[in-house]
């Protein structure tokens, strides 16, 4: 089946009502992108990003006609001209396919492999993740999420109890105990997170207690790992100093390079004594040890 896709570049205040015209009049799929000169790195929990101009693309058969798409567009918005819009058709393909060809195994550190469910791991012999792309965040692209795993890769937790505070996919607390740790949880506040990382660990054929925020009751565990964003890891210090043991690790991600040095500080009216362990990209990894 062929498509035909409507592309087109407006401000953020049209992007929505542009998006709810484009499905009332038939598109099958729309999506929001940016256009090169605007990223957003850390949009507030709850809310969806939309750039202050914002590439929309609407996707539709290919047997309909685009002069009535844009008769019809130009009623709903008459602000965005009918100029502003382009069309191209677009080849069918097996998208699934296309889809999976995207992703390969991926290295962190030594020994740590991240390995797509329907692919080979390139070394049997190394710590193996069998771990799909999905809707909850953290699949080892991303790269605060790359650190983490870098770090467990370096300092195995073997014997270790261990908290994945914020655990999307559940991949930070697999790759834990793969490594050897001894006891493992995770909680996060999406229960679509939670869904996906007891269907991981499952996957992974390692036991790993998942709960929602308000559900989470461990004990202080020896290692906490937190991937979040700075806002929220500043709001959790005092319940990650109720969360570790005294001497334990802690490792926190998901923040800027230059909110680094203020979040270092912050942690230490709690007892940790953190360092900026990487950075890559825009983004940095810090770890540490509670007094």
């Amino acid at each position: 089946m062929a498509w035909i896709q409507l592309n087109t570049i407006v401000e953020e205040a049209l992007a929505e009502p542009l998006s709810d015209a484009l499905i009332e009049i038939g598109a099958v799929s729309v999506t929001f992108t940016e256009t090169g000169d605007q990223e957003i790195f850390e949009p507030e929990i709850g809310t969806t990003p939309i750039w202050d101009q914002t590439r929309v693309l609407g996707l539709f058969d290919a047997e309909v006609n685009p002069a009535e798409i844009l008769l019809a567009l130009t009623q709903w918005i008459p602000q965005i001209p009918p100029s502003a819009y382009q069309f191209e058709q677009i080849e069918d393909k097996d998208w699934i396919r296309e889809w999976m060809d995207q992703f390969k195994p991926m290295q962190f550190g030594q020994n740590l492999w991240i390995v797509p469910s329907w692919l080979e791991a390139p070394n049997p012999n190394g710590i193996n993740l069998l771990l799909d792309p999905g809707l909850a965040f953290g699949t080892g692209t991303h790269p605060t999420t790359a650190m983490c795993l870098k770090w467990l890769d370096q300092h195995p937790p073997k014997d270790k109890s261990v908290i994945d505070y914020g655990c999307g996919s559940g991949i930070l607390a697999i790759a834990a105990a793969k490594l050897g740790a001894d006891k493992v949880s995770g909680t996060d506040i999406d229960p679509q997170a939670i869904t996906a990382s007891k269907d991981n660990a499952q996957r992974n054929r390692v036991a790993i207690e998942f709960n929602l925020v308000k559900d989470f009751s461990a004990t202080a565990a020896d290692l906490l790992i937190a991937n979040i964003l700075a806002g929220p890891l500043k709001e959790l210090a005092s319940e990650f100093e109720r969360l570790v043991k005294p001497g334990g690790q802690l490792v926190l991600s998901g923040l800027l390079a230059s909110q680094a040095p203020d979040l270092i500080k912050h942690y230490q009216h709690y007892g940790f004594n953190l360092n900026q362990l990487d950075t890559h990209e825009d983004w940095a990894c810090l770890s540490g040890y509670k007094a």
